[in-house]
């Protein structure tokens, strides 16, 4: 997992390279001025909308000229418009070109709209002032499309009622000195839903406010129509995955420069993407979450390439002005991402790796873990370490979908440690510890009752992928199978083995010593707290039992301000924030028992699997 950090000669390094590459993806000072001018200007549009006291305020004066507060129908104008505007902000200040294309396009409608309406030329200014820069810097809105599905519709929709719903409600309500009567709550409501469909509500106003309340709630419904079903009936860019070409590439790489990384073989999760080098002999794999293209691990492949799929990686961001990151880099890799790129990295935790040839359950500090296993074997369980492709189909699917059902998440968890998948052809090298126990009424996976799954790690190693366990078991099987499978290394040529990432563990360890201080006491007392709901402490507890080495792994970033974003991208890569609906239970055990055919796959498998 340590070398020499590769260095890219003086006699092939390109002028201003690392400059470009330091400004990585960041959007231009222009994109983020009219990003955020432009949600401003939703911002007051909105207001000027909504609260009748704002439109005859000082305010009101630089509002009602902003583009799209025009004319009689100033209030619903500004409403869809300043949603319209706060649609695109985010987008703007990302450099996103259909942005861009429909600002342009939305400014010079509002400047014929004032001449037209209001004979307004303050306004026919603010919009071309509002414009000038955009047509002056249009090749700074270049980034490509993200990926997206139908479902952001379903999102769409959802979100937008919502919002139109509170808005909607809120016009209702501010016009109080007006409403005839003292109509209710569900009253207001249901005026509100009607009103968002184009039909009366049964509020009633007077005077003219029932038309300024209905062609609100009527642009508000408009709208929330017509973004839905763009965002259905546009072209789907779906996110990039693994082809059978790229995967063959990868194992290829794996088979010479493995034994590296203990996370090379979860770069052949087939949910993400990869870039190459040039020379084809180095490879980054990622996925994209909200806009943060997401890497894992380090670079696959030889070392001296890194530099040129590392390139790759910061081009490909910076084409769609995605957030670069890496989760989970050794000290080897920060140091060329930070390098090479000129992003920061910090140390997010560390990896527990036990030697085969140092493990023995002798001696005081593994008594605990001595006597469970000790206890657990005397309870008549037994264990078994195979590889995967030792196992029949017949027990393979049932181990699948065991596997699949003692899951504790709805959704699967793991990304930058973790393969998605449980006994695929191609993974043949993978290892699966298993615990088996007879009882007088066996459940629906016989004596199966707890699995540990293990990928490879170059030609001696492997690394921990999943533990799973029946729920009704006895307390202590993963330390049971654990052990079992370090006993039974040295029959398979396995001298390494790789446990499971233990979150911030140095601020653990450090913050319970004698002569800690305040800052890392207070340190350690939140990551505690959050353990509640995390497993930060836990699983450091747990893999401290085993007497590992501790490997530090890091998190790269290009700043500061961008952490909480990686932060909850990752989250979502990881399984621990699901912003999509879930699949029946049913259709993921499906899909989870349907490896799709490898290229690496030999003929009696793929016969098998067509069987």
């Amino acid at each position: 997992m340590s070398g020499e950090v590769p260095r890219r000669s003086s006699g092939t390094a390109r002028p201003g390279r690392v400059s470009r590459i330091l400004s990585g993806p960041r959007p231009e000072a222009v994109p983020v001025l009219v990003g955020r001018a432009c949600a401003l200007v939703g911002v007051l549009d909105i207001a000027a909308g909504v609260f009748p006291r704002f439109r005859h305020s000082r305010m009101h004066a630089i509002a009602e000229v902003l583009p799209g507060a025009l004319g009689p129908f100033a209030a619903a104008l500004s409403l869809s418009t300043g949603v319209l505007l706060l649609l695109l902000a985010h987008g703007l200040k990302r450099g996103k070109r259909r942005a861009w294309r429909a600002a342009v396009a939305l400014l010079p409608a509002g400047a014929v709209a004032q001449f037209t309406y209001r004979h307004s030329l303050v306004g026919v200014l603010i919009s071309l002032v509002l414009l000038a820069p955009l047509l002056r810097h249009r090749d700074q809105f270049n980034a490509l499309p993200d990926p997206r599905s139908r479902w952001k519709a379903l999102a769409n929709f959802v979100l937008m009622s919502a919002g139109s719903l509170a808005l909607g409600l809120l016009v209702v309500s501010v016009h109080s000195g007006r409403i005839v009567g003292d109509p209710s709550l569900a009253d207001r409501i249901t005026h509100v839903i009607y009103g968002l469909f184009g039909f009366e509500g049964p509020v009633d106003y007077r005077g003219d406010t029932s038309w300024t309340v209905a062609f609100s709630l009527g642009a508000l419904g408009l709208l929330t129509a017509v973004t839905t079903i763009y965002l259905a009936f546009r072209p789907e860019h779906p996110a990039a995955q693994l082809t059978e070409e790229d995967e063959a590439a990868l194992r290829a790489l794996l088979e010479k420069h493995g034994r590296r990384d203990s996370l090379g073989h979860f770069a052949l999760r087939r949910d993400k993407a990869v870039v190459f080098s040039p020379s084809g002999k180095a490879a980054v794999t990622y996925r994209v979450v909200s806009g943060v293209m997401l890497a894992s691990g380090d670079p696959i492949g030889d070392v001296e390439a890194w530099p040129g799929a590392i390139e790759r990686f910061m081009d490909e961001a910076r084409a769609h002005s995605w957030t670069p990151a890496v989760m989970g880099c050794s000290e080897t890799g920060g140091e060329v991402w930070t390098r090479e790129t000129g992003l920061d990295a910090l140390e997010l935790g560390d990896e527990a790796v036990v030697d085969v040839a140092d493990f023995s359950l002798a001696g005081r500090a593994m008594r605990n873990v001595r006597q469970m296993v000790k206890r657990i074997e005397r309870a008549g369980y037994e264990t078994r370490v195979r590889r995967v492709r030792d196992l029949g189909e017949a027990e393979l699917e049932r181990v699948r979908q065991a596997a699949d059902d003692w899951r504790g998440t709805d959704t699967e968890r793991g990304f930058s440690m973790a393969l998605g998948r449980v006994g695929d052809p191609a993974d043949g090298d993978c290892l699966i510890a298993t615990a088996h126990k007879q009882d007088e009424h066996p459940g629906p996976y016989g004596d199966l009752k707890a699995i540990l799954h293990f990928v490879p790690w170059g030609p001696d190693g492997v690394s921990l992928d999943l533990m799973r366990r029946d729920r009704s078991a006895d307390p202590g099987m993963n330390e049971l199978l654990i052990v079992a499978a370090l006993q039974a290394a040295p029959r398979f040529g396995i001298a390494r083995v790789s446990l499971n990432f233990a979150m911030f563990r140095a601020a653990l360890a450090r913050g319970e010593k004698i002569g800690a201080g305040p800052v890392l006491r207070a340190w350690r007392g939140l990551l505690v707290f959050l353990s509640r709901w995390f497993q930060i402490e836990s699983l450091y507890k747990f893999n401290a039992k085993f007497q590992p080495r501790w490997e530090p792994r890091f998190v790269v970033y290009r700043a500061s301000a961008d952490l909480p974003r990686i932060g909850f991208a990752a989250m979502q890569a990881e399984g621990f924030v699901n912003l999509a609906l879930p699949l029946p239970r049913f259709l993921r055990r499906r899909r989870f028992a349907a490896p799709r055919p490898c290229a690496h796959a030999t003929t009696a498998e793929r016969d098998v699997r067509a069987a």
